[in-house]
């Protein structure tokens, strides 16, 4: 299983490849892609700043930040060419550790910046664990369904229909990245916009399955 620690330090490599940032807007973009039912503190940010900065890949900049009489200066984290590197191995493995709930989302977020082969093996990978999780839930459903009272019953039933709506969306990225022609093309969703019908593209992840293993 991935550790968190390794989670965050991809989360961290992966924004700080985009822009430099300061601790305050890094850790709320942070929050946004490590996913709602994660609040990061401080308290856990700034050792794993200080960690990647003694790693030699990230590097903390002072000379940006303005110092005002009622504010300490700020911090402005920077990725190092040997960030860059290791960001870059990171997103290369596509081991089972890529696809399990903490760190599939984050992976999921740096997309963009992975070969269609990796992306393909990650969005595999995560399938085939949600099919055996849904395989096992539903035999524990039938089973014990008569045992409970409806309100547990539905909670279960629930976390089913949660992996369910995953898998599928997971088909329509696979099959979507494969193409018919063999050319990548993107998932879209089409939806009305109000009265007059207006459509957009987007991308959306259904909500993460409540089920445990």
């Amino acid at each position: 299983m991935a550790r968190r620690g390794e989670t965050l330090e991809l989360a961290v490599l992966g924004l700080l490849h985009e822009s430099p940032m300061h601790g305050y807007e890094l850790r709320k973009q942070l929050n946004g892609v490590l996913g709602w039912s994660r609040v990061l503190s401080y308290g856990s940010l700034y050792p794993a700043l200080k960690k990647l900065v003694r790693a030699g890949w990230i590097a903390e900049d002072l000379s940006t930040a303005p110092v005002t009489a009622s504010r300490r200066q700020r911090i402005v984290y920077a990725l190092t060419s040997a960030g860059e590197d290791r960001f870059t191995m990171l997103m290369s493995e596509a081991g089972p550790s890529s696809w399990e709930d903490d760190s599939f989302d984050v992976r999921f977020a740096f997309f963009g910046r992975t070969d269609m082969e990796i992306r393909l093996r990650i969005l595999e990978g995560r399938r085939a664990r949600l099919e055996e999780r849904l395989e096992r839930v539903q035999g524990q459903l039938d089973k014990t369904q008569q045992q409970m009272d409806r309100y547990a019953t539905e909670l279960q039933r629930h976390g089913v229909e949660s992996v369910q709506r995953e898998v599928r969306w997971l088909s329509e990225l696979i099959n979507a990245e494969r193409g018919t022609d063999g050319a990548v093309r993107e998932v879209r969703e089409v939806r009305a916009d109000g009265a007059d019908g207006a459509e957009t593209d987007s991308i959306t992840r259904p909500a993460a399955p409540q089920t445990s293993d």
